[in-house]
């Protein structure tokens, strides 16, 4: 009788797949062009609201739809790129938000000044919400898969990836703005499409190992997720500071529009300069990160990091000038970069393949929820307390890093330097 050979089950989930190109093809080249859409229009479109609107309450209203419905696609995506597989979503995604923005294109000139320029402004900005985090997931998937082949480097991967996104970051407001002003809508909508199509070509093909598996229910996905991630209890109170930090970060960005034109008097490109200089700033801590935790680990990383962002929170709202609050951001943002990067390589090392995509989800729709409650805190607040609620965030933010650290401390996984 013959002999059999029992093969090991692959890791579960399709974009755990062998992709059919090397990491700069397969993962970073995508990353980059998606990472363009998502900048240009997070920044973008709260931008194009202003102009169109000229209300603070609306441009809030409209992070607020930004926002809110992306934290309710998240257990979708995260189920589709388990499902699916990474690269499907990251197409379909694309494909969609193109046929969005060139859709609102194309009506805003033809609905004018009124309410139905409103009410297409924020319909866009609901719907590249939710398309920009199907995409978001599955390219975040593959940055995960990429990691694990990594090994104890896996932090290298996840700064080149950080560092992507914050090249994005750079570039993206700062076009939207220039865009905005010099050839209108149309121009910044265009250029927020020919990235999503980009993205959508560029995404290379997966080789199928295996059958397709049973559709995972979007309620066990998150469920999943729940119970792995209050298995790692080091990961765990890392999100709940950054939960925390990121109330504080999303009410800045929500109100910065406000602040820079309205308070400070500065103009739509110069509130697209803030967050390309923050972009620069956080470029600059991604790379002193990765050389850091290199020689001492992640948590004095991480620790500086939090250190960094919560003193800049606590300053931001005394901004009395332009250049104070342009300095002030840009540190602020590069404390958070320091703690991405920690975040990203312990999810990276702690997270089982098998339930990455369902994880990701959930520690995403966490980190994100604050968001759209900066959105609706700045569409209620009066312009002139902006300065005290930023204030009160970030004493919240200070508390939170500074418990979610010192429980972070002692795990084996944040101390231990990477040698070789």
């Amino acid at each position: 009788m013959p002999r059999t050979h029992s093969k090991p089950r692959p890791p579960a989930g399709r974009h755990a797949r062998t992709p059919a190109f090397g990491p700069v093809r397969g993962v970073y080249v995508p990353r980059t062009a998606d990472a363009g859409a998502f900048a240009m229009s997070t920044y973008g479109i709260p931008l194009l609201v202003l102009a169109v609107t000229e209300s603070a309450a609306l441009t809030g209203l409209a992070f607020v739809l930004e926002w809110l419905p992306r934290l309710s696609a998240f257990a979708l995506a995260g189920a589709a790129v388990d499902r699916v597989g990474s690269t499907r979503v990251l197409r379909i995604a694309s494909v969609l938000r193109a046929l969005v923005v060139l859709a609102a294109a194309a009506l805003l000139p033809a609905v004018g000044d009124g309410a139905g320029a409103v009410v297409t402004v924020m319909t866009l900005a609901a719907v590249t919400g939710v398309l920009t985090e199907f995409s978001y997931i599955a390219a975040e998937t593959a940055g995960g898969a990429a990691s694990r082949d990594a090994g104890e480097h896996a932090h290298r991967v996840q700064a080149v990836l950080l560092g992507i996104d914050q090249g994005a970051t750079l570039a993206g407001p700062a076009l939207a703005g220039v865009l905005l002003e010099s050839v209108g809508a149309t121009g910044m909508l265009l250029t927020i499409a020919a990235c999503s199509v980009l993205g959508a070509v560029l995404a290379p093909r997966q080789r199928p190992n295996w059958p397709q598996e049973a559709p995972i229910p979007v309620v066990q996905s998150m469920k999943t997720g729940w119970r792995t991630l209050r298995s790692l209890p080091a990961l765990g109170w890392l999100c709940v500071g950054l939960l925390l930090s990121n109330t504080a970060i999303g009410l800045v960005q929500a109100a910065g529009p406000v602040l820079v034109i309205q308070h400070l008097g500065g103009t739509s490109s110069q509130v697209g300069l803030v967050w390309s200089a923050a972009a620069v700033a956080s470029l600059a801590m991604v790379a002193l990160a990765r050389l850091a935790i290199d020689h001492v680990g992640l948590w004095p990383v991480g620790a500086a990091a939090a250190t960094l962002a919560s003193a800049a929170c606590l300053v931001l709202a005394a901004a009395d000038t332009y250049t104070v609050f342009l300095v002030l951001v840009a540190l602020l943002m590069a404390g958070e970069a320091g703690m991405t990067v920690v975040l990203r390589t312990l999810r990276a090392r702690l997270v089982p393949a098998e339930v990455f995509g369902s994880t990701l989800s959930l520690i995403i729709l966490l980190l994100l929820a604050p968001f759209p409650i900066a959105g609706a805190l700045v569409a209620l607040t009066p312009a002139a307390l902006l300065g005290h609620a930023i204030t009160a965030c970030a004493v919240l933010q200070a508390l939170g890093l500074a418990v979610s650290f010192a429980k972070l401390r002692t795990h084996p996984a944040a101390r231990r330097p990477v040698t070789a």
